[in-house]
């Protein structure tokens, strides 16, 4: 810590500079940012002092020199103090925290401050790493005016008006007026006039250097993560990486208006935060939107309300549960038979059941002595196939099972393929509720970090979810590693339960490993669920 807060929350009114030992003191309500500079309150001597201390000796720490120094008895003078925090900032020795409140503008200035003293600039960090694009050969980049142009697209923006582009740059000059080659898509793209930017504010600017941020709009090709360079002198700097989704919710339009435009809208959210994931379930058709949060997720829909008028439903997904058969069926019989005024419909079959342990589904045929026409088989397994769409327990798909046609009849002028089919969805509907069908639910693989005090806690939360630890690995720097599984159902909210847990100092990523049965107390309850969701939709 560089500041000691004088005052929390609404009573915090400035804070104690530690290396300085100065008081900075804002007047109470009034958040035009003005302060004056002034001696420490007489009851946070004590604690400044010690809080300097402590500094100074971590300053100390980073140089060898002034160690010896320090430790002999000698005063810093605050010019060595402040270069070297300044090398030590640079070098991530020292990470330092400042004290600042942004609604009541308090403490703004010295944060823009300590950037500007403490935070390294480009030339500090020296070359930065590109590739050649077509050679694959790596290229050094200097933070060099008269280079050749390079710069990285960090973030877009899109609303009404269109699309802005920011970037920083690495090396060169970007001016305003320009041609550029996207060197990550291969395609030329028109600068107009860049822009710098303060708060919402737009100024205009004639050139960018080394090291600045700056704003360009209406580029045509150009997305997050994309490399602007030189024109004949193609880079491709690494790309921005981002985290990975962990928190899914189901959105749906309000309306049909909604409906229209939300294709839309959600494009341009992707566009914006590449930490969006938007996909479709192909199971239970919700549109599914995964991110950092549920208050990631909220405000995203609060995004695509307030810039693009779309509005949304937020919830849960629906568990992508399945259904399988545990047990042999050696005979699965239907008869489909019906008479009418002209042709009536008769096709017979006998199917046989199993589990299939890898694989969805597989069908196969031993007709023998043409009990069933060759040329109906095929809408025998598409009769199959349609039953499974829907299993017996709770409506969700069938999967894991092989279905053999062994045995059948026909009828020379009432037989169809349309009976057939018929016929052999009854047949398997049966034959999966004498196969003791169960309820399949997905397991996810949840690799955790947290600290060590929480572990114990993690792992009691774990077991209360069904989950099963495979393994702990000490990290050495105060973290350790759990990887677990558990059942999706359990863990939809886990990214706010770990927070909650941890306080919000644990990280984890989840990723899909398996489907395995649902213990019966459990798919009882599932089952009931699905039983009055049919019932209202059928209201």
């Amino acid at each position: 810590p560089l500041h000691l807060p004088i005052g929390s929350q609404h009573s915090y009114i400035g804070m104690v500079d530690l290396l300085h030992q100065k008081a900075y003191l804002y007047e109470v309500g009034n958040t035009s940012g003005k302060f004056t500079e002034g001696p420490i309150p007489d009851d946070l001597k004590e604690d400044a002092q010690r809080g300097r201390e402590w500094l100074v000796e971590r300053i100390a720490e980073t140089d060898d020199d002034l160690t010896m120094r320090y430790l002999e008895g000698e005063e810093l003078s605050f010019e060595e103090l402040d270069a070297a925090l300044r090398n030590g900032v640079k070098n991530g020795d020292i990470v330092p925290v400042l004290c600042a409140s942004g609604a009541m503008n308090i403490g703004i200035s010295q944060l823009l401050d300590a950037l500007v003293t403490y935070a390294p600039s480009p030339t500090d960090m020296g070359e930065t790493t590109g590739t050649n694009p077509a050679t694959g050969d790596e290229v050094r980049l200097q933070p060099d005016d008269g280079a050749p142009l390079t710069a990285l697209v960090f973030k877009t923006i899109r609303d009404q008006f269109g699309k802005q582009t920011y970037f920083r740059v690495f090396s060169g000059t970007f001016r305003s007026d320009s041609h550029v080659l996207n060197s990550t898509r291969n395609v030329e793209e028109r600068i107009g006039q860049i822009y710098i930017m303060r708060g919402k504010e737009q100024l205009p600017i004639q050139q960018l250097s080394a090291g600045d941020i700056g704003v360009v709009v209406k580029l045509v090709e150009t997305q997050t993560s994309d490399t602007l360079c030189a024109v004949g002198n193609p880079v491709i700097l690494p790309p921005v990486v981002f985290p990975e989704s962990v928190f899914s919710a189901s959105v749906a339009p309000r309306t049909k208006a909604d409906l229209d435009k939300m294709g839309s809208a959600v494009h341009h959210m992707i566009e914006e935060d590449p930490t969006i994931r938007v996909g479709k379930d192909p199971i239970t058709g919700q549109t599914v939107l995964s991110a950092m949060g549920e208050s990631h997720v909220q405000i995203v829909a609060d995004r695509m309300k307030r810039k693009f008028g779309v509005e949304v439903s937020v919830g849960l997904p629906v568990v992508p549960y399945r259904e399988t058969i545990t047990s042999k069926v050696e005979r699965a019989h239907y008869r489909h038979k019906k008479q009418t005024g002209g042709h009536g419909q008769f096709a017979d079959v006998v199917l046989e059941l199993e589990p299939l342990p890898e694989g969805e589904f597989e069908f196969g045929e031993r007709i023998v002595g043409g009990a069933v026409p060759k040329n109906f088989i095929p809408a025998v397994e598409k009769g199959i196939r349609e039953a499974l769409a829907e299993g017996v327990l709770a409506g969700y798909p069938v999967v894991n099972v092989r279905a053999v046609l062994y045995d059948g009849s026909f009828h020379p002028v009432d037989s169809s393929e349309m009976a057939f089919k018929l016929a052999s969805n009854q047949a398997f509907r049966d034959g999966m509720q004498t196969g003791k069908p169960v309820l399949l639910e997905p397991v996810m693989t949840l690799h955790i970090m947290v600290p060590d005090n929480y572990t114990g806690d993690i792992m009691s939360d774990l077991n209360g979810r069904r989950g099963r630890v495979l393994g702990m690995n000490p990290q050495g720097n105060g973290f350790t590693a759990i990887d677990a599984l558990a059942p999706l159902a359990e863990v939809q909210r886990y990214v706010s339960d770990l927070r909650s847990i941890t306080q919000g100092r644990g990280v984890f990523s989840m990723e899909f490993n398996h489907y395995e049965p649902v213990p019966a107390h459990v798919a009882d309850k599932v089952i009931e669920e699905a039983r009055k969701h049919r019932e209202e939709a059928h209201v």
